[in-house]
């Protein structure tokens, strides 16, 4: 029995796909996580230095 436990334990096996999906899928997930919170925030800078290099405005 032990030596059945032991041998289960020593198994080296390389990921299989289910795994590597998860991992993608996790990926992703955070990925989209961070887009929507800081997706106003680079919005924003981007249209303030629009409106700064259209008005050719040197206070910005």
């Amino acid at each position: 029995m032990i030596v059945r436990i032991r041998k289960t334990l020593r198994r080296d096996e390389g990921a299989s796909a289910v795994e590597y999906g998860l991992l993608v899928a996790a990926i992703a997930a955070l990925i989209v996580g961070v887009v929507f919170l800081l997706g106003s925030r680079v919005k924003s800078t981007f249209s303030t230095t629009e409106s700064c290099i259209s008005t050719a405005d040197t206070t910005c």
